[in-house]
């Protein structure tokens, strides 16, 4: 069996405003209905392939588990990084911990943010790979170019790619972001091929790899795999162990050095929606370059894309050329197409300012659902609160706030302190300062209810639990 691998970390600045650092671009719906993250384990299932593994943090864990539900997938291993480093490390305690239940298996370790539409393609591709793969060799999967892109690395070949039918051919090197003219050159030559970032190898070819070329990356991570604590179904890495660990990608702790290298050439789509002028592109401009998302209007335009997403919110461009215009509920971005890769000086702006558009999502995900702030005011904030089916928020208490719950789809279970009592649609629910109180959705549907908060302090840490069936501090 094939163990697929997910990357799934990732700050979202190139896609400011819909990706941010609380929510970054995997988890969105930006080209198609189902999100990258869902897109990438539905495109590496099936037959031959294992249940996927994912990577993440602490604050993604329940999107990932609720994502993958959402596409009928039941997920293997879920391994939580104690903190960002890179993918040599994530790798390599895939690996590890691979190892122990699959010693003779293939890892397809692939980044969960790309767009492959042709997933039946890919998987010939997969399989085209798996004999080398099996041999011991890291055999990594190169983009056909069809154009002298700056933004990604190359790979290259040592071998005719032909018609770029899935074969297995030689690596030459690695090459990193080239300069325009220097992509030029590599597309003209037909030698070289965009480096996607994706991987084929065996469990122990990895990590003789690692122990090869890597070595002091070894011990640290074997002790946060086996130091690893179990927590309702994930691995929290043990984060002393981990901090011993490089951060380091896996391209230059291992790939670039190793000699027992194979690419497998792709000439289907591809993109790592590096940015806007990315998703422009993949969500395929009509006659006039015009691309528009949800309550937007292109007047006389050209070569732009114009996106809402708030359904309350109408987005009009007129006489427009060249422009990317993507409006959020708590924040607009507009940019001429050719700055698209500079989306991300935006953010270090804000965050200078501390805004807090910068790297919160207006929506803030918790494993029971979500919440939005619809108004807030000086002493009061009124939020809408969606709780999934069967899920409940922690037992908990305010110092500063008293609530008002207002209950406008479906029926919560609601406790205050001795008494618990259903609340049904157009009913409401005072919380006094001080109570202990929790709320549930009892019912097969959602429930949502509107939230009026008042008090002198409303912040998100005036917070005190005493039970909490996601066992959260």
């Amino acid at each position: 069996m094939i163990t697929p691998i997910l990357l799934c970390g990732g700050s979202g600045t190139r896609l400011w405003p819909l990706s941010r650092k609380s929510y970054p671009k995997q988890f969105v719906p930006l080209v198609g209905e189902t999100t990258l993250f869902q897109a990438s384990a539905l495109r590496l299932s099936g037959a031959g392939f294992a249940a996927p593994m994912v990577l993440t943090n602490s604050d993604f864990r329940f999107i990932v588990t609720e994502q993958l539900a959402e596409a009928g997938i039941d997920p293997g291993a879920i391994l939580i990084e104690p903190a960002g480093r890179n993918t040599a490390p994530a790798v390599l305690a895939a690996a590890l911990w691979l190892r122990a239940r699959d010693p003779e298996g293939l890892m397809l370790v692939a980044p969960s943010d790309h767009v492959v539409p042709d997933a039946a393609a890919f998987r010939a591709a997969v399989a085209a790979a798996e004999p080398a793969a099996r041999a011991g060799q890291l055999v990594t999967f190169g983009i056909k170019p069809d154009r002298a892109e700056t933004g990604y690395g190359y790979l290259e070949l040592d071998g005719d790619p032909g018609d770029f039918t899935p074969q297995v051919i030689g690596l030459k090197r690695f090459v990193e972001k080239p300069d325009l003219a220097t992509a030029e050159d590599m597309l003209a030559s037909g030698q070289f091929l965009w480096n996607a970032g994706i991987f084929l190898f065996s469990v122990k070819a990895i990590i003789a790899a690692f122990e090869a070329h890597a070595p002091d990356l070894m011990a640290p991570v074997q002790g946060a795999v086996d130091k690893g604590e179990p927590d309702l179904g994930f691995l929290r890495l043990d984060p002393d162990a981990w901090d011993g660990a490089a951060d380091i990608s896996i391209d230059y702790a291992v790939m670039e050095r190793a000699d027992n290298l194979a690419v497998v050439p792709y000439a289907g789509g591809w993109s790592d929606l590096g940015g806007w002028d990315a998703v422009w592109r993949e969500s395929g401009p009509d006659g006039d370059g015009i691309v528009t998302q949800g309550r937007a209007t292109a007047i006389e335009c050209r070569n732009s894309l114009l996106r809402s997403e708030d359904d309350g919110l109408e987005v009009v461009g007129i006489g427009l050329k060249d422009v990317i215009a993507v409006a959020m509920p708590d924040a607009v971005l507009v940019a001429d197409a050719s700055r698209a890769q500079d989306v991300k000086q935006a953010v270090s702006a804000l965050k200078a300012q501390s805004a807090r558009q910068a790297e919160a999502f207006p929506k803030d995900h918790r494993p029971w659902g979500w919440f939005e702030s619809l108004v807030v005011g000086e002493r009061f904030q009124v939020k809408r609160i969606h709780v999934h089916p069967g899920a409940a928020l922690s037992l908990q208490s305010h110092h500063h706030r008293s609530e008002h719950w207002i209950v406008v789809e479906g029926t919560a279970k609601v406790t205050v302190d001795d008494s618990i009592q259903l609340v049904s649609e157009n009913q409401s629910v005072y919380i006094p300062l001080g109570a202990v109180h929790r709320m549930e959705n009892p019912g097969k549907v959602p429930m949502v209810l509107i939230e009026v908060q008042t008090g002198s302090y409303l912040g998100e840490d005036d917070i005190i639990r005493y039970e909490d069936i996601y066992a959260r501090k």
